[in-house]
């Protein structure tokens, strides 16, 4: 999902809109109401969570406003109001024909998912031996959530491993779905580096976890733990969704760091 889902579209509805409605007032709430039911319909149709829909609303609006301000300057250029229906009709056939060459031209270009990688980092006042023991597996997760976590993203549960070493299977349980990994590193109590098999999580079509990987090492009479997530995103344009995208992993991090901090204390 690229730029002419997040802005062409939403440009072009609030042009047609700004063209066959008169009045400021009822323009804005058409574009607003436009923005709001179209973002309703995938939620209510499981497309995507509550959460997606909050973050891409303003990128949306954005375009639907750019077009009602186009539509006012081509109104008083042209004098649209006066041309009658041909005009009209025009513009309504062009519009679809502007989306059309714009999705070809996006498919030429968006070809592959972009990468991401984020870090984060914890110091634990355990042996990383006792800390590895705690990341193969654990039953539950109690710390303080993040808040994005009350807006839709996926809390973690609880993981489970099968198995030991290279080659072991670990799956992750969240409260909408769960993530299968195989470990492809194993240096207890070095280093555990897992691939993501399969994501089956809600509302996440457009993005996807490649891989994920745990560092420990002795530092100031402790553990320092370092969590790497690489993820791919189909989303566009980057400069929008990258640093949601970003918090939201970091977001799971501080999750799971957080509660090993619990779990260690006790």
């Amino acid at each position: 999902m690229g730029p002419v889902m997040f802005i062409l579209i939403p440009f072009a509805a609030g042009f047609a809109i700004a063209t066959v409605t008169q009045g400021a007032e009822k323009i804005s709430a058409a574009a607003l109401l436009a923005t709001i039911g179209s973002l309703g319909v995938l939620i209510a149709t499981g497309m995507e969570t509550p959460l997606c829909a909050v973050l891409a609303f303003p990128l949306l609006f954005l375009g639907l406003l750019s077009g009602v301000a186009l539509a006012f300057v081509f109104q008083a250029t042209v004098k649209l109001r006066r041309t009658g229906g041909i005009a009209k009709s025009i513009i309504f056939l062009s519009v679809p024909l502007l989306v059309f060459v714009g999705h070809r031209i996006e498919l030429s270009t968006l070809i592959h998912p972009r990468q991401e990688t984020v870090k984060s980092s914890i110091w634990l006042a355990a042996k990383p031996d006792q800390v590895w023991a705690e990341l193969r597996s654990f039953d539950s997760l109690t710390g303080q959530r993040p808040a994005l976590m009350y807006i839709g993203l996926p809390v973690p549960v609880r993981c489970t491993m099968q198995g030991s070493g290279q080659g072991a299977k670990r799956t992750c349980y969240f409260n909408q779905g769960y993530i299968e990994e195989t470990v492809t590193e194993w240096l207890p109590p070095i280093r555990m580096g897992l691939s993501i098999d399969r994501t089956n999580l809600p509302g996440r079509h457009w993005l996807g976890f490649e891989d994920a990987k745990y560092d420990l090492r002795t530092y100031n009479g402790g553990t320092a733990l370092i969590r790497t997530t690489t993820i791919i995103s189909n989303l566009y344009p980057a400069w929008y969704w990258r640093p949601f995208e970003r918090w939201g992993v970091a977001s799971e991090h501080a999750y799971i760091l957080n509660d090993l901090t619990l779990h260690l204390n006790h």
